[in-house]
């Protein structure tokens, strides 16, 4: 572009100030200072209109390589650095249609990283199959190379949702790790079975019978564990079914031991775990007889600020035991989903008045709130429906389990706000009868 031609873009962006070169405040960004007149105000300008002229151009350089790449998603982090440019980059331009451009290129860039998470997922989920299939195979070569190929697709595979990383990365893992296990289990079997005797057998079982139910908790879990360290060590040559005998008959004395002290120890634990809950339980019970309270003891906003107080209190309570968890949640959600659908509604009826410059009577004022909250259940049965449309048509695959909760989540907020609703409707009928008496 010519001088001239660059002189009158600068002049369209960007204007000179006590002999200081400004370009003019776009979107939400201020007018700014990007640089000082050096020699005459029109040179000035059309130097700080070429340098955007170079930014342009490695705008037009960086969509150029995303085009012609198949690894669009690497670039995501070069078109957000440069789009944080737009707001610091020193010269004389269309910065507004620069962000514009980056912002759409990031758009696209994100769905292609979506749809390429998908088809790694489909992939995945495809890979899980086929090791879980062979995770029980006894064909230890062939098996061990099919899921040595199968772990080596799966490094090459790409990310899928963050989400659901984990879920997959454990299944895939446990299918891999199962099959390794039992062939690692069944290879020492073989091994003991070649190298032990029999009476050196029969004397550890006999040792590990007289302990099994000794009280002596802590030094009996010592020997018993030194006599599995001295199976270990016992050689012979014993046919398989033999050994096979002896390890059970073995294995059922320590067994016999360690589940007592497992006992000893789980029932330690429960009397312990339940008066944590006991506690737990009872200051929750507390905090949801507050929440009860909030509308009948305090103005609106002061309730509305004491439900969030005592939500943020909720949180900081530990669990309580699993058979009143969802029962005393259930009661402190519903009594502050009281106060704030309340406040809501209490606002959309002051802005009603405040747009229409009306003044409700007693009764027409329960009459409109009365109405308001129709039309708000209704907007949420329609939610409703929506979202019980799409768990309907959602497919029972293992890879949908967490959209799945979430979606049953949404749901039981939804009925449970309808509830809330529907019982103002009902008080405010109750106090609306008792005026037309």
């Amino acid at each position: 572009m010519e001088n001239n031609n660059l002189l009158e873009e600068a002049k369209k962006y960007g204007f000179i100030q006590d002999q200081q070169v400004w370009l003019k405040p776009f979107m939400n960004y201020p007018a700014r200072q990007v640089g000082e007149v050096k020699e005459s105000e029109d040179d000035s300008l059309v130097y700080f209109a070429k340098r955007f002229e170079m930014f342009q151009g490695k705008v037009n350089s960086l969509l150029e390589r995303i085009a012609t790449s198949e690894n669009k998603g690497s670039f995501l982090m070069k078109v957000l650095h440069m789009k944080e440019q737009v707001g610091n980059y020193d010269a004389l331009g269309d910065f507004e249609q620069v962000y514009h451009t980056l912002t759409k290129a990031e758009e696209d860039i994100n769905e292609t990283i979506k749809q390429n998470r998908e088809k790694n997922l489909s992939t995945k989920i495809a890979l899980i199959q086929e090791a879980e299939a062979h995770s029980n195979s006894i064909e230890w070569k062939e098996a061990t190379e099919k899921l040595k190929d199968l772990r080596s697709t799966w490094i090459k595979t790409g990310p899928v949702e963050k989400e659901l990383t984990d879920e997959i990365e454990e299944r895939f893992r446990n299918a891999i790790d199962k099959f390794f296990e039992r062939k690692k289990n069944y290879f020492e079997d073989k091994k003991r079975m070649l190298n032990r005797t029999y009476e050196r057998y029969r004397d550890l079982i006999r040792q590990s019978v007289a302990l099994q139910n000794s009280e002596d908790w802590e030094g009996t879990t010592a020997k018993l564990k030194q006599l599995q360290n001295q199976w270990k060590e016992v050689g012979g040559n014993l046919p398989r079914k033999t050994t096979t005998n002896l390890w059970t008959e073995f294995r059922k004395a320590h067994n016999h031991f360690f589940d007592r002290l497992k006992q000893k120890i789980n029932n330690e634990k429960n009397e312990s775990r339940e008066k944590y809950y006991e506690v737990n339980f009872e200051r929750k019970k507390e905090l949801a007889i507050q929440a009860e309270k909030l509308l009948q003891q305090n103005s609106l906003n002061d309730a509305v600020k004491g439900a969030k107080e005592l939500q943020a209190e909720w949180k900081k309570v530990g669990p309580v035991h699993p058979s009143v968890s969802d029962m005393i949640w259930e009661r402190f959600i519903k009594a502050c989903d009281r106060v704030f659908e309340m406040s809501s509604l209490e606002h959309y009826i002051r802005k009603r008045q405040q747009a229409g410059n009306e003044t409700f009577t007693e009764t027409d004022g329960l009459q409109a709130r009365i109405n308001a909250l129709r039309d708000f259940i209704k907007s949420d049965k329609n939610e409703l429906s929506l979202l019980e449309d799409n768990l309907g048509k959602l497919s029972d695959a293992p890879g949908n389990d967490s959209f799945r909760n979430m979606l049953k989540g949404k749901i039981r907020n939804f009925n449970r706000k309808i509830n809330t609703k529907q019982e103002l409707i009902e008080m405010f009928q109750g106090q609306l009868s008792a005026i037309t008496k």
